[in-house]
């Protein structure tokens, strides 16, 4: 007789239900997995046989077969260890009840009878609640928030003998640990480690900056070397609203599927990769594929500091996921789909010696460099950026002046945003809205329109730039609490995308 017990299967973040069928049969001794194992998948062999010897059962002499269906996808993780040593109970007539089809089980085994957490728990049982899981076994961890699976009974086991026991009614086990044990790890509040009431100056990239966090759009900044470039990139995260549950759960999710820790859940999360890093961490890969960069800033920020030293191969695999949200990483033995919805804010100087437009040093770059150096960056990823801000070095001796905080600047930008959702009745910000829906709710009057072709075949800008700028000046609209798109917010947007290239060319001719 062959016995079936339900598991849950990743890939990337979406799951899947996994059958687990155990036959054992008299024969030579033996354990099989079958199913696409990995080599974690392969090595319960042994972890399931010394906890099975925990409950008195033999199985010398004896074949053990275990599928793991669908057997097209390939399985990875010790997560179906606990289904796996379950189903052989039951099929050696330790565990006499039915198992309900709806009940699953995920979790390690050590060679004990110990359950142990495991990578990629949290979206295991994310999926579960979606795949109409009912009743699940877990081993704890207080980084789950378990008060959020409300329709599904999860049960917290320790041992595998309190998972027979329970199946068996001998005994009921405490479902759910006390709130106070998860909630404090979502939602604490932890002020940021740093404010923009300690950057002096730059009032105005300031307000650029809480035009991006408003309505998430992208920032390519330039300047001189010690302008305050990344001071502010690193500051930028502190004027954006908390995150929410479901977004904390996708962040946790994704952070436990790439093994790393964060320590709050409730700050978006802020990427600063090295120019060195390879396209595979940026964007994810590896045999096995894992998030990179990209899906670890979901909801958050990507910061690229010195980004023309980036390969070039680098920042245009950036090109798709910016336009979707979304990456997918092809392998030869899975394709893997991970969420990056983030906000890219890119630092660079305007030349290879960096003194380009400085007050201070003079720049030794030919025009040729220097235009060799800005093309770095290619055409379309340049296209992607929203706001082009150039910096300048600025007098820090500025003691009577009155500095808004981090906290000030938020409350604004959480303000823009409460009625960008109202307007598209989905948590969609004017940056990430799809452009039909933007312009079906806050159309340009005939006016505005000519206005921004004519300014637009000026500037040679793209269809997508003069999308870019409908968004920012819906933006600026919506942080004056205007219900329509005014000119004086138009005109904005347009200085905002100009500003850059303006400056940029006009100092490159002086050179």
């Amino acid at each position: 007789m062959t016995v079936k017990v339900s598991s849950i299967g990743l890939k990337g973040l979406e799951g899947y239900l996994v059958q687990v069928e155990v036959r054992i049969t008299p024969g030579t001794e033996s354990v099989v997995i079958v199913g696409l194992p990995d080599a974690s998948v392969k090595e319960s062999r042994e972890r399931v046989i010394a906890a099975l010897s925990h409950f008195g059962v033999d199985v010398t002499d004896q074949k053990v077969v275990v599928n793991l269906s669908p057997s097209e996808q390939k399985k990875n993780g010790p997560l179906f260890d606990l289904a796996i040593g379950i189903a052989a109970l039951k099929e050696l007539g330790v565990i006499e009840k039915e198992i309900p089809r709806d009940t699953a089980f995920i979790g390690a085994l050590s060679l004990d009878g110990t359950i142990e957490r495991a990578e990629g728990m949290l979206p295991a049982l994310v999926s579960a609640k979606e795949l109409g899981v009912k009743q699940i076994y877990f081993p704890h961890d207080p980084l789950i928030p378990i008060h959020m699976f409300e329709g599904m009974e999860c049960v917290v086991v320790h041992h595998i003998e309190e998972v027979v026991n329970h199946l068996a009614g001998q005994c009921r086990l405490s479902f759910l640990p006390p709130h106070e044990h998860t909630e404090p790890i979502l939602f604490k509040e932890e002020p940021y480690p740093k404010d923009f009431v300690h950057v002096i100056g730059h009032e105005y990239p300031k307000r650029i900056l809480e035009i991006a966090a408003a309505g998430e759009h992208n920032v390519l900044m330039s300047g001189p070397p010690g302008c305050g470039k990344s001071l502010l990139a690193e500051t930028f995260p502190s004027i954006f609203p908390l995150l929410t549950t479901k977004a904390q759960l996708e962040v946790m999710s994704l952070y436990q599927v790439a093994g790393e820790k964060r320590e709050s859940y409730h700050h978006v999360p802020f990427r600063h990769p090295h120019h060195s890093a390879s396209a595979v961490a940026i964007i994810g890969g590896g045999s096995s594929p894992r998030p990179g960069e990209i899906s670890l800033a979901h909801h958050g920020v990507l910061f690229l500091d010195e980004m023309a030293e980036f390969t070039k191969k680098t920042l245009d695999m950036l090109r798709q996921p910016l336009e979707t949200g979304t990456v997918t990483i092809s392998r030869v033995h899975s394709t893997v789909t991970y969420p990056s919805s983030f906000l890219l804010i890119g630092a660079m100087n305007l030349c290879p010696c960096g003194y380009l437009g400085s007050n201070h040093h003079y720049c030794t770059c030919s025009e040729k460099q220097i235009l060799s150096y800005r093309h770095r960056i290619s055409g379309p990823v340049y296209d992607r950026m929203d706001i082009l801000l150039s910096l300048q070095s600025v007098n820090l001796d500025q003691t009577g002046k009155q500095r808004e905080t981090s906290a000030d600047l938020r409350a604004r930008v959480e303000k823009a945003r409460e009625l960008q959702y109202q307007r598209y009745q989905v948590e969609k910000t004017n940056g990430k809205v799809p452009f039909e829906r933007l312009t079906e709710t806050s159309p340009l009057t005939p006016e505005q329109q000519r206005m921004l072709m004519k300014v637009a075949a000026k500037q040679n800008w793209s269809n997508r730039v003069q999308v870019k700028i409908i968004r920012l000046a819906r933006t600026i609209s919506d942080l004056d609490g205007e219900v329509k798109i005014t000119d004086g917010s138009l005109w904005e947007a347009c200085g905002l995308r100009r500003l850059g290239v303006q400056k940029q060319q006009s100092i490159a001719r002086e050179t």
